[in-house]
């Protein structure tokens, strides 16, 4: 796939963000992480809606009707992704000890995290049926071993590969679909560009991209869908500057209650 449009309007992007009033970008920003914190949990289940999610993450209400585990979900996916933001923020490469602590932090109270699984596991609906414990451990160290080489791939199907590959060898058991988002965003934000969120109205798609990868490591179904959000997200952060008034008229997403 030829990425060059990506790049240029990464470019852009760059060359305009100083023009940006920091407020507006924290809007947009703050709406995006609420956004992503409740497509990722709920496609893996979490019944919270986005205006409950919200209300959790942004106002410090808490929500009636719903477990723990789901409370905790959230919260912890926001952790989780503000340490993904500050080790991209420091330059540090991704690696096999900032993916356990990912996974810790999203499990923090829910499970012990950061640990892998002794047992096997299947993902409903699958053709793909993930590695015995013995096989998990080489495959998920050959993993780590491949970033390095990995990183002459574009920035895109990096982080489409590191997703796509993380979460067929499912080293975890469980959390495996929230790390692997994670370790995508992690490599795409790494790469100069924006993290992404894939809706749960999506998650059709996006189940036979990866399994597709899986069975047969065709991965261009799964960066294509990656490419298509990146470009969503670059084009909604250019036009901010188009559509905004510069004289101070506010301009931002808003999640009302």
């Amino acid at each position: 796939m030829d990425y060059r449009r990506f790049y240029e309007k990464r470019e852009q992007l760059r060359g305009v963000l100083a023009k940006i009033p920091g407020d507006v970008l924290g809007k947009f920003d703050r709406a995006f992480e609420i956004e992503y914190t409740h497509n990722s949990t709920a496609i893996e289940g979490n019944t919270l809606t986005l205006i409950q999610t919200k209300a959790i993450l942004e106002d410090g209400l808490s929500v009636g009707g719903k477990t723990l585990r789901e409370i905790y979900e959230v919260t912890n996916h926001a952790r989780a992704f503000s340490y993904v933001k500050e080790c991209v923020a420091q330059g540090k490469p991704l690696d096999e000890s900032i993916v356990k602590e990912i996974h810790a932090r999203l499990m923090e109270n829910i499970q012990i995290g950061g640990v892998y699984r002794n047992m096997e596991v299947r993902i409903s609906g699958a053709s793909h049926k993930p590695p015995p414990p013995s096989e998990m451990y080489w495959q998920v160290k050959e993993f780590f071993a491949a970033l390095p080489e990995k990183k002459k791939m574009d920035a895109i199907d990096l982080a489409s590969w590191a997703h796509a590959e993380f979460v067929r060898i499912h080293p975890f058991s469980d959390g495996n679909g929230r790390t692997s988002r994670m370790i995508m965003n992690y490599q795409l934000m790494a790469g100069g560009f924006l993290p992404i969120s894939i809706a749960k109205e999506n998650r059709l798609e996006y189940y036979e991209a990866l399994d597709t990868y899986a069975v047969s490591r065709n991965l261009q179904p799964f960066a294509e869908m990656v490419a298509d959000l990146e470009e969503q997200r670059l084009d909604e952060y250019l036009g901010i500057v188009c559509g905004m008034d510069m004289e101070g008229t506010d301009a931002g997403p808003h999640l009302e209650m």
